[in-house]
């Protein structure tokens, strides 16, 4: 009995190969919740660019756009992160890519620290408030977009602005031109019409009053 004890097998040793792959499994699992969070922010500034627009507000509508787009780039860097740590996690032959593991770690971090600065739903608050403090916050992402953003990525920003200014003319209500053209030319044609056979009864009840008046002064007294 007390051999069957003194033979127990110890308990499997970490190693540094094993902690690296946990380490790179939870970072994959951290970018990946933030990738989702970061998702709706970018849903909630369109709303915010839409906001702006419907109340002919365009600056603003253009800085929550640029705010939308230097988070999607954001998501497309967490998306080439998970990438390469799929990548790392899967290879097995670690000896040759320890230093590779340990530069995936370092970026995964940044990007997730850049990813956790960019996902307040507070911020994308801001955006719509016309507060002294809110302008102010907006003037700042303003100023802070314009050296992160390409000429392309400025492009994409004035196409997309163009198309929801489009959507908001489209949900305006348009009058038929035919009937705008009618009732401007003949504005008579608009006006209710009125009983033919009213006005014919009412015509002849005038006319016999005026008749019997007309006999009762003939008659003598």
């Amino acid at each position: 009995m007390g051999n069957a004890q003194g033979h127990q097998s110890a308990p499997p040793r970490v190693t540094a190969h094993d902690r690296a792959i946990l380490d790179l499994k939870v970072q994959r699992d951290k970018l990946r919740r933030y990738q989702k969070k970061l998702a709706a922010v970018v849903v909630q500034e369109t709303a915010v660019a839409k906001h702006h627009l419907a109340n002919g507000d365009k600056k603003r509508a253009l800085i929550a756009l640029k705010m939308k787009k230097h988070q999607e780039s954001l998501i497309e860097q967490t998306d080439m992160q998970l990438l390469t740590l799929e990548q790392m996690t899967e290879t097995i032959e670690f000896a040759l890519i320890e230093q590779d593991i340990l530069e995936g770690l370092k970026k995964g971090n940044a990007v997730l620290n850049d990813i956790h600065k960019e996902m307040n739903l507070d911020d994308v608050q801001k955006l719509m408030e016309d507060t002294a403090d809110a302008i102010e916050y907006q003037n700042e992402i303003d100023e802070m977009l314009s050296g992160k953003l390409n000429e392309s990525d400025l492009q994409d920003i004035e196409d997309e602005l163009d198309a929801l200014v489009a959507q908001e003319v489209d949900t305006v209500p348009q009058v038929p031109e035919t009937q705008l053209l009618i009732a401007t030319k003949n504005p008579i044609l608009n006006l209710p019409d009125v009983p033919i056979t009213e006005l014919t009864a009412a015509t002849t009840i005038t006319k016999k009053k005026v008749v019997n008046n007309r006999t009762e002064e003939l008659l003598p007294a």
